[in-house]
């Protein structure tokens, strides 16, 4: 097995949005904000190489939204999806499988592209996996979440005939991984725990979107469910602690992985690397 970072790019969202009752004077030592309010964040992506199959974990923002969409967002940086593909070695007729944790436009937008006016899969062979249940919650959304699941990101997947459903309580479809459900940023997002080099590198989406939200107070605003986010922290966290878990995060705009250990004030950070060196 091999895993390969895609990067695709970096974007804003507001810090205090990001770091929910936080206050700005505590988070901005670790996530400075500009005059704007705005932090800069991620979007880091991961391949993984496993005998036959080449799965994409998420796969940003994409392109094909208006100059207005982007303008709210910053998107910058020389990185792209297409090029952190072809720099691996891929192209994206290369990719077996497509697993979304969630099925917010940061998270998916890249994996529908525009051509000719058509909204069609930018993976021709690959299957999209997501679950039922957020499948019906990103469809059927809330109006706090409306915003964040755009039809255009999500139905070409379906309408492809691409579409798999992981069953949330059967096997998982992947043999080199386990996957946490989580459900208080969003229902049933998705955690893939992969079996690597005799660790388990754990892709945390939007449980921890970076390093600075390990405390458990530090939760989004974004999130639907905060109390069900602290709990489901708690619980991973410490297993992180116990069984030494590499924590790969999609969002830190600097750090990439980390472990975590027991101390008096809860679990904290222990180590901080770069996957490459594992």
């Amino acid at each position: 097995m091999k895993l390969h970072i895609i990067n695709t790019g970096f974007f804003k969202l507001d810090g205090g949005a990001m770091f929910g009752v936080v206050p700005k004077s505590i988070w901005q030592r670790t996530n400075p904000a500009d005059e704007k309010n705005l932090c800069t964040w991620a979007m880091r992506c991961l391949l993984v190489e496993d005998g036959n199959r080449l799965i994409l974990i998420d796969n940003g923002l994409g392109d094909k939204q208006d100059e207005k969409f982007f303008s709210h967002y910053y998107l910058h940086g020389d990185d792209s999806l297409t090029k952190s593909i072809h720099h691996a070695g891929y192209t994206e007729q290369d990719i077996t499988d497509v697993f979304l944790t969630h099925l917010h436009f940061d998270h998916c937008g890249g994996g529908v592209k525009r051509v000719d006016d058509k909204l069609v899969p930018a993976f021709p062979n690959a299957r999209y996996w997501s679950n039922e249940d957020h499948w019906r919650w990103a469809t059927e959304p809330n109006a706090r979440e409306k915003a964040s699941f755009l039809k255009e990101n999500i139905l070409p997947m379906k309408e492809s005939g691409q579409l798999e459903f992981i069953d949330l309580h059967g096997e998982s479809p992947f043999s080199q991984f386990n996957i946490f459900f989580a459900s208080g940023h969003t229902d049933k997002m998705m955690i893939p725990m992969i079996r690597y080099k005799g660790k388990t590198v754990c892709f945390m989406a939007d449980l921890l979107p970076s390093v600075g939200h390990i405390p458990l107070p530090y939760v989004m605003g974004y999130d639907t469910r905060p109390l069900i986010t602290l709990s489901e922290k708690e619980i991973f966290l410490k297993e992180a602690a116990d069984f030494r878990y590499v924590l790969f995060f999609e969002h830190d705009p600097e750090i990439e992985c980390c472990t975590v250990k027991h101390t008096e004030k809860g679990v904290r950070v222990d180590q901080v690397f770069k996957l490459a060196e594992l």
